[in-house]
């Protein structure tokens, strides 16, 4: 009996709340879902594509036809056109749920972007902070710093000292200038009367004497003609 009334209680539930569904397929992406609205968009061109020709067809009939058949060839023509404007509404519509459906598309698809580059850019920041905090230590840079200023500023003393000239004073003024250069163009002046007529130095060299008799050459060559006289 009470597996019964139970079984009677669950038909009841059953009839108010109605049965389970058995889990469909899944829906379709956005991307099918776009591409079949492609489709129809394509199949409804066409058949505006075909209702334009038979207007042009009626257009060509209408030029020529008498006032009796004019009549019925508009009324035709424009169950044409009534048709090729309802096909043209509804290609927009499609149209417009394609593009709402691409723009969904790319909004995930930036999202999904997104998210990867937050988490690269967090994996690359715990990696940095891993090194920064292994590797380096602000203070040792600080102190490598230090002492590459210190070792310059000693080199540059270094060079300044090895480069100094010892030999020449410092003390030298304009005054002190003036008087030299007075009392060497003094000396110059002395040097110069002193030694007028005297034979420069270079010129003093072991000359032989200035010749007084005749060269032998030329002696022998007199003689043989006197001879020959």
């Amino acid at each position: 009996v009470t597996n019964h009334s139970q079984s009677t209680r669950k038909n009841k539930m059953k009839r108010v709340f109605g049965k389970k569904k058995a889990p469909g397929p899944p829906p379709p992406s956005l991307a099918d879902a776009s591409d079949s609205l492609g489709q129809r968009t394509t199949h409804i061109d066409t058949k505006i594509a075909t209702l334009e020709k038979e207007l042009a067809v009626y257009k060509n009939k209408l030029k020529t036809a008498k006032p009796s058949a004019k009549k019925n060839l508009q009324k035709r023509a424009m169950d044409v056109l009534k048709r090729k404007r309802m096909y043209e509404s509804q290609r927009d519509q499609l149209m417009g749920q394609q593009f709402n459906m691409d723009q969904a598309a790319f909004g995930i698809e930036s999202a999904k972007a997104t998210i990867e580059s937050v988490a690269a850019m967090k994996a690359a920041n715990t990696e940095l902070k891993r090194v920064v905090q292994k590797d380096l230590d602000i203070d040792d840079v600080d102190d490598l710093a230090d002492d590459m200023e210190e070792l310059m500023y000693e080199m540059n003393e270094i060079n300044d000292a090895m480069g100094r000239n010892f030999a020449t004073p410092d003390d030298i003024t304009a005054d002190d200038l003036e008087a030299e250069l007075d009392m060497l163009g003094d000396e110059l002046e002395d040097e110069i009367g002193e030694g007028a007529d005297e034979v420069p130095s270079y010129l003093q060299e072991n000359l032989p004497a200035n010749p007084t008799g005749t060269p032998q050459h030329q002696k022998d060559s007199t003689e043989a003609t006197l001879a020959g006289l």
